[in-house]
């Protein structure tokens, strides 16, 4: 173990650490400013856990009638030895009659295995490089394939939801979403996150093929989203640009590589154990807790609820100290330099005399001042 492991032990105290999925690492997309998720995220520490003993329980998931739907939704495009994804990956690839074929990779593998990723992708590594190099007819699909790509020094273990190869061996990523498209159009936040989570998939492709000297234009930045069309269970495809998502989530990797510096930052014993007892329920002090999380500066914005368990508490936190963050990202960004409200308030009434980077921001917020105090003397 090296000295960043046995650091984020420190931090994460006996528990197991919780592994990174495509969603997780898609998060660190959505809000990379901030130290604190970078920091629980790398030490594979709980939020969800961490949010409720505070009292603050992260954002409700899918219920489970949502999570019973998208089931039957991918069952239904893998079923019937994948007829209907071969329907749509011909008409959205241009896959010929003769191209089709597949591989379960849970067939390599008995039930107990699979709960150990490494020989699924041993066997997904072996069939990638053979269609790479064209040493064994390519598939056209690998059904439960396994990834494996380095997040902070460790590897991490993906399992896609299909990888295509095309005929001419340009390897796509196919993700089954259950959100549908509705008269076309998808919804463009859900659409991202897809997209962030395949991107994932690709860079993890792409690593593989460059262990072997291959070249890693030959995964795609295009991938196949395949949703339920409009109000029904009947999937359509369509094929989406992950470039921009690829090329983000590659930096916020490479930023990961700051660890040691956010460490650096934390008094020495800083821990976030929760100290459960044999039952599994935690005993630490939640004021206690509070002060070591407090350590670790947080980013909030409104997006957060969406895909991280820490949101609420993170949000409590900002309203409790007056930060802008909390009135929303627009907020932020306009009185930018200035961080919380008081401060705002106070250059608004002459209490702080602006510097010279707070003047223009001043104005505008003073102007903003007059506006409704006019309005306000005109409604009464």
């Amino acid at each position: 173990m090296n000295s960043l492991d046995t650091r984020l032990g420190t931090l994460r105290g006996p528990a197991r650490p919780l592994p990174h999925s495509a969603r997780t690492l898609a998060a660190l997309t959505a809000n990379p400013a901030c130290d604190r998720r970078s920091v629980i995220d790398a030490a594979g520490i709980d939020k969800d856990a961490l949010a409720t003993h505070l009292g603050t329980p992260g954002p409700v998931r899918k219920s489970q009638l949502a999570l019973r739907f998208g089931l039957a939704f991918e069952d239904r495009v893998l079923g019937r030895d994948h007829a209907e994804l071969v329907r749509l990956l011909r008409e959205t690839l241009g896959l010929d009659l003769a191209d089709v074929a597949y591989e379960d990779l849970n067939r390599v593998a008995t039930d107990q295995e699979r709960s150990t990723p490494t020989l699924r992708h041993i066997r997904t590594r072996s069939l990638i490089i053979s269609a790479a190099t064209g040493l064994a007819p390519p598939r056209t699909v690998l059904n439960h394939p396994v990834l494996r790509l380095p997040v902070a020094g460790h590897p991490v273990y993906l399992e896609p939801d299909v990888l295509a190869f095309h005929h001419d061996g340009t390897f796509h990523v196919v993700e089954i979403k259950s959100f549908p498209v509705i008269h076309g159009q998808a919804d463009p936040v859900s659409v991202n996150a897809a997209l962030t989570q395949a991107a994932a998939y690709i860079l993890a492709l792409r690593d593989i093929l460059a262990d072997e000297g291959l070249s890693p234009e030959c995964v795609s930045d295009d991938i196949v989203l395949i949703n339920p069309l409009n109000f029904t269970q009947r999937p359509t495809a369509t094929r989406q640009s992950a470039r921009r998502q690829v090329n983000s989530l590659r930096f916020h990797l490479d930023r990961l590589r700051r660890l040691p510096e956010l460490l650096d930052h934390l008094p020495t014993g800083t821990s976030l154990d929760l100290a459960p007892d044999p039952e599994g329920k935690p005993t630490r002090p939640r004021r206690d807790l509070a002060a070591s999380l407090a350590r670790l500066p947080a980013h909030y914005t409104p997006r957060c609820r969406h895909h991280c368990d820490l949101a609420v508490y993170c949000r409590d936190e900002a309203r409790s100290r007056n930060r802008t963050e909390a009135l929303g990202t627009a907020v932020r960004e306009d009185i930018a330099g200035i961080t919380t409200t008081t401060t705002a308030l106070a250059l608004v009434d002459g209490h702080i005399h602006p510097s010279d980077a707070q003047e223009d921001i001043t104005r505008a917020l003073r102007h903003a001042q007059r506006l409704y105090d006019d309005l306000q003397a005109g409604s009464a």
